[in-house]
């Protein structure tokens, strides 16, 4: 993140002198400091980290460097304004009515914004002399994490703000407390976790920003993962001291204690209390309406690291797009909020069984009655984002387009609770959505029904958005306001027949006000009695002469007030209803939240029904059968043409507990990568609650999912693709359990033949004696298939293609077998290899295959990793000190107190280890 640096006051010598209505101008006076640039030099030394949006007239300017990082930022013309210690002050400055644009770009980039308002009129300022200063103060702290306009946010993704508090045991292991916190939704939830699923829990949340201590964020060992990630904020002590969270944590939710929570860590606490101390600091007070904290806990939800997120493309794809991920494909919802909870679901999938049931219920029910599920889906394309409305309105930044979507939302909350009343046999979950739906009171809908106008404006300063009849005090000033030109008319006609000056006109402008023009013949005549009774003369100019009246200035003074008056009238009637909406706020979250649960339930029904997906079963055994499997996303893009279905059965063997292993060779492009994924696909969507592609599928349910395929590099942090494979290999052999699901690809791949026949042969071993976890494992080695002889829980399956005429032609269906082929040069004959190339790789591929069968290599003959001897692992020479003095030890020949002094002895020399 640029931070910008704080700024010095002293030797400032000029700046921008100017208040009102236009951009900064240059001082006059080298050497002085203006009384603006003072103001600004005292509310940028509060804000240093921040690049700060000071607002003048209808700009926002930036200074210093806040203007020179800005300008190259956003691509404006950085400008010159005054003079600092003999240079000139950079200066960059974005229009009013375009912040928004501008701020999303700098947040995307990782910038945090001040953004400082004008707290009054200019005329008002004017009014304590002519050297004062508009008051301006910072309004607001725009963050990554702490966004709530629709401008600045993707609707169909949650935008986290995440906390990571950190506590050593006695044993030196880490145990890491994760809080986040939603601020435009306002969902906030708590884990705890260990240092190596940590990864997994931020990128499985995606946050838009991380705050952490300045001790963690400076830690040795987690400073580089830390800065490896986007928007990380390091805060003080205070933010996450232990002490103090839980009466931080109490007091933001008014309560005297946060045993209503649940039992809470002390990390959790302190966390949770770090993520709502950050809300307040940024949003200067306001406090989003949060949920109270809900804790998730350890083991909830299938455990999936950022490798296999990235490798299975769950949320977005390689390239880092939303198109060609499995979100994209299944998402149906016709609502902002149920993609968000799609998200949520989807990143992260249950491992309860009954949990899981609970939503396939709620899905079946639509699938089964297509009229209810239409007929919702229609109603819920009507309701607007309820939870992010709510949220702006509770820190006063709605606009009357929030109040007319809190109408909107409720409306449609009792529309479709009055849908599901006659339902038959309703689920669980859409029976507790439907007692959500009709929680907030609709007389609240009626008022707003009431008081809105039919075309609302986007901001509330503009005016306009009560509805005519609603008030009389504003429909009587607004019809001052409004009839203002017929009442100026009349006036100028009959001023004309009174001076007989055919040509005269009442015109404005802004210094004058409203004014009487004739032409410079006419002048002298109003200045004369008896008309200069009435005329007061005002300004002469080359070609006309202005006057004004008592009428004229009396009448200006009814039409500028009724125009405030009307604007102050509608603006005390926006903070009315604000309010009751606010006081509603907990009944109005709790139908949005049902709101989101029906279009997700009804939108993966829809799946269902267009994809011809079924319900799976989900128990806790090791089963995995899954019979006619598709891939959900290869599937759609193939729309048209034929996708071939496969079956995988990873279940145990009769009489033994462990899931089995399916060793996948075949060719290349035969589609083994495909099918890798599509099994990892399927089990991750029915334990999101969702119908699975395939005509019939059984899962015990997985606890953690790794997946191994593709290449690519990470050259920033100093790996080549093939450590990258082997970090990623590393991870899952030291943590998948006996629950999980592995998904390996062409491991060993990227390095010398033998090197990777070794490692992968090593690796299958390790997962069948050690992991004992069910797995899908493709490669081009052929020779691994002879260890199925002797592994009693792995088994061959190959991709089938046919020759013809010297072609491949790949036939996509695993089958049981091995293959001794990988069509390698076939293939590279399809991508367009020179001809020449692909005849000398034949020629070459004869003569190696000659010399191999003339001298077979003998693998068949290599002890299996059960039975080789285990390396002893080496000893340091600590601890080959106290093994020694503990054998040289004679307990029998020893007085308790020398037994005691040795005890002492061996507890000093492991220490020093």
């Amino acid at each position: 993140m640029d931070a910008a640096r704080p700024l010095t006051p002293a030797g400032f010598e000029s700046g921008p002198p100017a208040e009102g209505g236009g951009r900064a101008n240059a001082a006059d006076d080298a050497g002085r400091i203006t009384p603006v640039m003072e103001q600004y030099i005292e509310i940028k030394a509060a804000n240093p980290d921040c690049l700060l949006f000071y607002r003048m007239g209808d700009f926002y300017e930036l200074f210093f460097d806040d203007a020179e990082v800005a300008a190259r930022a956003l691509g404006i013309v950085l400008t010159k304004r005054g003079k600092h210690l003999g240079r000139d002050i950079p200066m960059c400055g974005v229009p009013v009515h375009r912040a928004d644009e501008y701020l999303h770009r700098l947040i995307a980039m990782g910038h945090r914004v001040a953004v400082c308002e004008q707290l009054e009129d200019p005329a008002a300022a004017r009014k304590r002399g002519g050297k004062s200063v508009v008051r301006r103060d910072v309004i607001r702290l725009v963050t990554p994490g702490t966004l709530t306009e629709d401008t600045l946010l993707d609707a169909r993704r949650n935008n986290y703000l995440a906390a990571i508090a950190r506590a050593r045991s006695t044993s030196e292991e880490s145990r890491f407390a994760l809080a986040w916190i939603d601020i435009s939704t306002g969902e906030f939830r708590i884990a705890e976790c260990e240092r190596a699923a940590l990864a997994a829990a931020i990128a499985r949340l995606e946050p838009g920003e991380i705050i952490v201590s300045d001790a963690l964020y400076g830690d040795a060992e987690l400073a580089p993962y830390l800065r490896s990630l986007p928007a990380v904020t390091p805060l003080p002590r205070d933010v996450f001291d232990g002490a103090t969270a839980e009466r931080r944590l109490a007091t933001y939710f008014g309560l005297a204690t946060t045993q209503s929570f649940g039992a809470l860590t002390r990390l959790e606490l302190t966390a949770a209390a770090a993520c709502v101390s950050y809300v307040e600091r940024t949003q200067l007070g306001q406090r989003p309406p949060l949920s109270p904290p809900l804790r998730e806990s350890e083991g909830a939800t299938l455990a999936i690291d950022q490798a296999t997120r990235g490798n299975l493309e769950l949320v977005r794809t390689l390239a880092g797009e939303r198109r060609g991920s499995l979100l994209a494909a299944i998402d149906r919802c016709v609502t902002a909020a149920g993609s968000r909870l799609l998200a949520q679901r989807l990143s992260a999938p249950l491992t309860d069984p009954e949990a899981i049931a609970r939503r396939l219920d709620a899905v079946e029910l639509f699938v089964t009655n297509a009229g209810l599920r239409a007929a919702m889906r229609e109603q819920l394309k009507a309701a607007p984002d309820l939870a992010r409305a709510l949220a702006r309105l509770t820190v006063d930044r709605g606009g009357p387009r929030d109040l007319a979507a809190i109408r909107d939302g409720i409306i449609a909350a009792a529309g479709l609770a009055a849908e599901l009343a006659p339902a038959a046999g309703l689920a669980a979950e859409l029976t507790q959505a439907a007692a959500m739906l009709r929680r907030p009171d609709a007389a609240i809908a009626a008022e707003l029904a009431a008081a809105l106008a039919e075309e609302l404006p986007h901001l509330k300063r503009d005016g306009g958005f009560v509805r005519a009849g609603y008030d009389a005090a504003l429909d009587e000033a607004r019809a001052l306001r409004d009839e203002s030109r017929r009442v100026i008319a009349a006036l100028q006609a009959r001023y004309a027949e009174t001076s007989t000056v055919r040509a005269l006109k009442i015109r404005h402008n802004n210094v004058l006000g409203y004014f009487v023009e004739v032409t410079a013949q006419h002048g002298d005549k109003l200045m004369a009695p008896p008309l200069n009774a009435t005329f007061i003369h005002r300004q002469t100019l080359a070609g006309q002469v202005r006057f004004t009246t008592t009428e004229l200035g009396e009448l200006e003074a009814r039409i500028a007030s009724a125009a405030d008056r009307a604007l102050g009238i509608e603006l005390e009637t926006f903070e009315r209803l604000a309010a009751t909406v606010t006081a509603a706020a907990p009944a109005i979250k709790q139908a949005a939240e049902a709101l989101a649960v029906l279009d997700v339930a009804a939108a993966l029904a829809e799946l269902a029904g267009e994809r011809r997906y079924v319900r799976p079963q989900i128990d806790d055994s090791r089963d995995f059968v899954i019979e006619g499997g598709r891939h959900p996303v290869v599937e759609q893009v193939l729309e048209g043409g034929p996708f071939v279905a496969n079956d995988c059965d990873l279940s145990p063997l009769p009489q033994t507990a462990d899931g089995r292993i399916c060793l996948l060779t075949g060719p290349n492009m035969a589609g083994k990568s495909t099918y890798l994924r599509q099994n990892a696909l399927i089990a991750i969507l029915a334990q999101m609650g969702s119908f699975v592609p395939a005509r019939h599928a059984k899962i015990g349910a997985v606890d953690r999912l790794f997946s191994r395929v593709g290449a690519a590099d990470d050259i920033a942090r100093g790996r080549s693709t093939f450590m990258v494979e082997m970090v990623e290999t590393a991870a899952i052999l030291n943590q998948a359990g006996p629950r999980a699901l592995v998904i390996l690809d062409e491991i060993g791949r990227g390095t010398a033949t033998f090197d990777g026949l070794s490692i992968a042969w090593a690796t299958v071993e390790h997962l069948h004696e050690v992991n004992r976890c069910r797995a899908l494992f493709a490669t081009h080695f052929h020779e691994l298939t002879g260890l199925a002889a002797a592994l009693p829980r792995l088994f061959n399956a190959t991709v089938r293609v046919k020759e013809w005429q010297g072609e491949v032609v790949f036939l996509h269906e695993v089958a049981p077998g091995a293959a001794d082929r990988s069509y390698g040069i076939q293939v590279a004959k399809l991508a367009g290899l020179p001809a020449a190339v692909i005849e000398r790789a034949k020629l070459v591929l004869a003569r190696l295959e000659a010399e191999d069968r003339a001298s077979p290599r003998g693998f068949e003959d290599l002890p299996l990793f059960a039975a080789a001897p285990r390396p002893t692992p080496p000893r340091d020479a600590m601890l080959e000190a106290v093994i020694s003095a503990l054998a040289a030890l004679h307990p029998d020949d020893m007085s308790p107190r020398e037994a005691l002094e040795a005890l002492y002895a061996l507890k000093a020399k492991a220490r020093d280890r």
